[in-house]
């Protein structure tokens, strides 16, 4: 390999040198999210040198990203991730082959994509896609560098690297089942500290080198979970004493189909309601608006009537006189799992409907040019 001033440090770092470079120059590592997690992830497998990188994310840049989305600056609001990031890293180092998978991954086209990588990292944010990445890294026998962030805390492991003892896990060992869209966490409803997903993913970018040049101790087969706001570490080991079997299975009969987008979990007789139209419902006094969030959520919301957090609304529901209930959370995801309660209470004698995108997307509609 050519001698790059741009490596030099690597070059002169003890156990690494020239040979560590040239397995990082010879990798291909497909990236999935270029998300809080992606974005420190590309920029340091860029930086050092990976020879090629693909990204696959299918979203736009919102302005609400910027707070730890860090390859992207407000100008870049409205365009694809994607393709920003790309054009981005080629700016950081032109050695670099990056590669753009602009769609979201499903069981359709997961295993085209993945089988022309050497190392798979999930940076992802949403449980179905999550399993699709792992079930067909399983088949195709890649591995698997994962990460996951919740408020202050992130999670990495390795999956579907064999260890000391020939043993290799995957992200079934340690969740075997695909949460529903009320269990999964989301990071617009709970919040995640703007700094969280840059240390996350530097670990998980570094077990990605580590992997790669034979350095180190990389997590095979364990679980790392961090804290910010103490600085606790703890490290588990997984173990496969009850594996999931997907040898023989296609991807299509796997973790996708167990989970549905939230929208179809609707029952037919729960409409939804658009944001530009839940002004003209306030303003019918047949109509009640109720806020299902805890009483510390933020940004208020004054048009709701009524405020009956979700994790009492079972006991208050006789507190609603109106013919027609619209609930409303942060993002929709929880108004659909308290309009579906509504509607097994009160049957067909209410009207139970749900504010589409929640009060976040409510408030961006209406936001002042």
């Amino acid at each position: 390999m050519q001698w790059k001033a741009r490596y030099e440090r690597h070059y002169s770092l003890p156990g690494f040198g020239h040979l560590a470079q040239e397995k990082l120059a010879a990798a291909k590592v497909l990236v999935i999210g270029a998300g809080g997690l992606g974005c420190p992830v590309l920029q340091y497998l860029t930086a050092g040198g990976v020879g090629c990188i693909g990204i696959v994310d299918f979203d736009t840049i919102q302005l609400s990203n910027l707070q730890r989305q860090t390859l992207y600056r407000t100008d870049h609001v409205g365009l694809l991730k994607c393709q920003v990031a790309a054009q981005q890293l080629r700016a950081i180092n032109p050695d670099v082959k990056i590669i753009e998978h602009p769609v979201q991954l499903d069981q359709n086209q997961a295993d085209l994509i993945i089988q022309q990588y050497d190392i798979i990292v999930d940076c992802t944010d949403n449980f179905a896609v999550r399993y699709v990445i792992n079930d067909c890294c399983v088949i195709l026998q890649k591995p698997l560098v994962f990460a996951a962030i919740y408020q202050y805390e992130g999670q990495i492991a390795i999956f579907n690297v064999e260890n000391d003892q020939g043993m290799a896990c995957n992200y079934r060992d340690l969740f075997p089942v695909v949460p529903t869209a009320e269990e999964a966490p989301n990071c617009i409803e709970n919040g995640v500290l703007g700094v969280l997903p840059g240390i996350i993913g530097l670990m998980q970018a570094t077990e990605v080198i580590k992997l790669i040049t034979g350095i180190g101790e990389p997590l095979i087969n364990k679980l790392m979970t961090f804290n910010v706001l103490n600085y606790q570490s703890m490290i588990v080991e997984i173990t496969d004493d009850a594996p999931v079997q997907v040898e023989n299975m296609g991807i299509t009969t796997l973790g996708i189909k167990e989970h549905v987008d939230h929208a179809r979990l609707l029952d037919e007789d729960i409409s939804g309601i658009q944001p530009h139209e839940i002004e003209v419902y306030r303003s019918d006094s047949d109509v009640s608006i109720i806020d299902i969030r805890e009483s510390d959520e933020e940004p208020a919301f004054p048009m709701a009537d009524q405020g009956i957090p979700l994790s009492v609304l079972y006991a208050r529901m006789d507190e609603v006189r109106a013919s027609h209930i619209i609930v409303v959370c942060q993002s929709g995801k929880r108004s659909i799992h308290a309009a579906q309660q509504l509607k097994m209470h009160f049957g067909n004698t209410r009207r139970i409907s749900h504010l589409i995108g929640g009060i976040i997307r409510y408030l961006n509609n209406n936001k002042p040019e």
